[in-house]
């Protein structure tokens, strides 16, 4: 490389958001050409970590197939659009569908994605509620909801998530959840390969139970194989264990628990010797586990997405909350604790009134429980197709692939092309919004600025950063935020005075924009004029900081940190010890239904791919073929399959026809197919994903299994057959 190229090199350190980690990433430049992109060394909380995905950014930001301008679909195709043409005829065609049907006539679907983007995080809560429709779906309950709900159950608010203290903790044991793969997830823990090492380096024992074993569960020291649903039973008779070894010590937890008395009774017909058929673990496993746990010098129980969408997902996470908690490893240094963010995301929502609710509604055709004003998911498809008062004709839908990321894909598509209008705001002709009417592209990642205001505060460590945009947006483009104020600008009712308001309201919000209310969030924060008016934390502060802000470790909170009426920890939620009858009575007193399907399918992730977002990078879907089907070989054997073989898999939803992969690392009876693909679909403008199109899981899974009580899809565990296709 010549002298003068070295010169015009640029170094641009901001935070990668394309998952849960956060790593500091260093961008180099040289104009507005992406020469490189490394690990930040100096990052406070990744420490130079990077993962592969990371490096695809300059593939997004270059990506052929993103959209610049707002998409019409017309009977001769798509057709590109002015933005103020857009915007009228969105706000035209909403308008026009709720004064006919009502305002519940239009439905809002937020895509996971969104958490990742500041400007959506803020303005799509906004937008949404100038709708007044009841009808609010998310990504939500396909993943993290019962770690929301029993976090609103047992500590008075749904963002009040515990987190291992994995920098301290000397016995770490995962439930369902593979963050080798994940980077962590309501775990924020980038170059977690190497905070699992430090763990055992320094004399602790990372335990992973899964029905796979999967990349955590290689390096883990010790694997425990457990059947995919069974988790609740594994968690009872553990603090079954505790009661009957008197294990039980709460410490200064004591004073700040109520309804304890209830756990010991709720757990007492959980022997491990009663549970061990269904688990497949035996008792003197689970009591061994039990006794490491307590000796340990800190020690924290986690369960991520595996135990979450499943049968009992909420009475799960309940239990490993309990758990930590009788075993005084909750708020206390190695165990589960409570971040303290820079801009405190829960504090904040709580003086909003924001703490979350649940079930004071329930769906129009099913009767599940709303949980934070949004309805589950799996019933949104049944909202569009059953007629009747307050059906869904519209629908928004915000960053969200539902087709790919929801039960049942193909029942989805079938209701997306019923609806009288669909708008998408998206930078991708993708396999949901190819329904859309309108398309609404906002600007790339690294055209606008990013404060990470969630995972901040699901980080294993309490850091700050601000990453500024690295390149000027195209002319005639707009940010996320831009196209939600101005859509909610333009929902306002008609009368003259809501109109001025929405005026005024655009005006300022347009000037300030995301920057001013970051900077104000820090100000009001824990690091801010409450805590040292002269060192206080200010946005104009932490850009001076491009490596972020090391605020230290997690401290211990409560009991002020709670926000129950009380101040007391809910040990036993009256919801849950009913859900615990219901679970003894599905596994002990309910005789299983004979079916075909003698398989049950888990879901699986990969270091390279997020869900459905980045399949159309080169760079992350070439080589060996990711969407496989893993089974076990006794299984394989069974039905005469061999590696690379086609086979067929079914359950009672649907079909499809995927290759095989014979594995050892699958538990007998269960198999494997990972999330996210199926980029075969008709219409859509994905170059390369359509090249590596895999199929979709979640045309198996199955939109009437649910935990009856979160209303969370259940995603793992759903039964299946498998044979082998014959050419």
């Amino acid at each position: 490389m010549s002298q003068q190229n070295i010169d015009n090199l640029q170094s641009h350190f901001r935070t990668c958001p394309l998952c849960e980690a956060i790593c500091g990433i260093e961008i180099q430049t040289r104009g507005s050409e992406i020469v490189s992109i490394h690990g930040d060394a100096e990052d406070s909380l990744s420490r130079g970590h990077i993962c592969p995905k990371a490096v695809a950014l300059q593939d997004l930001q270059n990506d052929s197939d993103r959209l610049r301008h707002p998409l019409k679909r017309t009977e001769s195709g798509w057709k590109e659009i002015s933005w103020d043409e857009a915007f009228d005829e969105v706000a035209t065609r909403l308008k026009d569908i709720q004064n006919s049907y009502g305002k519940s006539a239009v439905g809002v679907y937020l895509g996971n994605p969104n958490v990742h983007n500041l400007g959506a995080m803020i303005f799509g809560p906004m937008f949404a509620k100038s709708l007044k429709t009841r009808n609010n779906f998310s990504a939500t309950s396909v993943d993290q909801l019962p770690h929301q709900l029993v976090s609103l159950l047992m500590y008075g608010h749904q963002l009040l998530i515990p987190i291992p203290d994995v920098e301290r903790t000397r016995f770490l044991v995962i439930l369902g959840g593979n963050p080798l793969a994940s980077n962590g997830s309501l775990m924020s823990a980038p170059d977690i390969g190497k905070r699992l090492r430090e763990i055992q380096d320094q004399g602790g024992e990372v335990v992973v139970l899964d029905p796979r074993r999967t990349e955590t569960a290689r390096v883990a020291s010790r694997y425990i194989p457990i059947q995919p649903g069974s988790d609740v039973l594994l968690l009872a008779a553990m603090i079954h264990t505790l009661f009957q070894e008197n294990l039980v010590h709460s410490g200064r937890l004591e004073i700040m628990m109520e309804g304890v008395e209830a756990i010991q009774a709720i757990v007492e017909p959980f022997a491990p010797e009663k549970v061990s058929e269904f688990t497949g673990i035996s008792a003197d496993t689970i009591r061994q586990l039990v006794r490491d746990f307590c000796k340990a010098e800190s020690a924290v129980l986690y369960g991520r997405m595996g135990v979450s969408t499943q049968k009992f997902g909420a009475l799960t996470q309940w239990l490993i909350q309990v758990f930590n908690i009788l075993t005084g490893n909750l708020d206390r240094e190695g165990g589960a604790m409570f971040t303290k963010p820079a801009v405190d995301i829960v504090d904040i929502t709580a003086r909003m009134g924001q703490k979350g609710h649940y079930d004071i509604r329930r769906s129009r055709v099913r009767k599940l429980p709303e949980f934070g004003g949004e309805f589950p998911v799996a019933t949104l498809a049944d909202e569009i197709l059953t007629p009747g008062e307050g059906q869904i004709r519209s629908l928004v839908t915000l960053a969200g692939n539902p087709v790919l990321s929801t039960p049942n894909g193909k029942r989805m598509d079938t209701a997306l092309e019923q609806l009288d209008f669909m708008v998408s705001i998206d930078f991708y002709l993708n396999e949901t919004t190819r329904h859309a009417n309108i398309i609404l592209p906002p600007t790339s990642p690294l055209e606008h600025e990013q404060y990470d205001l969630i995972f901040r505060a699901f980080a294993v460590r309490n850091t700050a950063k601000f990453s500024p945009p690295l390149f000027e947006p195209p002319a005639n483009t707009r940010h996320d935020w831009q196209i939600l104020l101005e859509l909610t600008t333009r929902m306002a009712p008609p009368k003259l005075k809501d109109q001025l308001i929405a005026g005024v309201t655009r005006s300022l919000l347009q000037s300030i924009g995301p920057r001013y209310l970051v900077d104000m969030g820090l100000q009001l924060g824990p690091y801010g004029v409450r805590a040292n008016p002269l060192r206080r934390i200010t946005l104009r502060k932490l850009e001076k900081y491009p490596h972020g802000l090391d605020l230290g470790p997690m401290k211990p909170c409560l009991p002020d940190r709670l926000y129950t009426p009380d101040h007391k920890i809910q040990m036993a939620p009256e919801v849950l010890k009913h859900e615990m009858g219901r679970a003894w009575q599905h596994f002990f007193d309910t005789v299983p239904e004979k079916t075909p399907y003698d398989l049950k399918l888990i879901g699986r992730r990969d270091l390279r791919t997020n869900n459905s977002w980045l399949h159309n990078s080169q760079r992350l879907v070439k080589g060996k073929s990711r969407c496989t089907m893993l089974i076990h070989p006794d299984d394989a054997e069974i039905r005469g399959i061999k590696t690379q073989d086609m086979v067929q898999v079914s359950s009672r939803i649907g079909t499809l026809n995927i290759q095989a992969e014979v594995s050892t690392e699958m538990m007998p009876g269960v198999i494997s197919i990972p999330h996210g693909w199926g980029h075969d679909r008709p219409g859509i403008r994905l170059n390369v994903a359509s090249k590596h199109a895999g199929v979709s899981v979640n045309d198996l899974t199955d939109q009437e299994l649910i935990d009856d009580l979160a209303g969370t899809a259940v995603l793992n565990g759903v039964p299946v057959a498998v044979a082998k296709l014959v050419v």
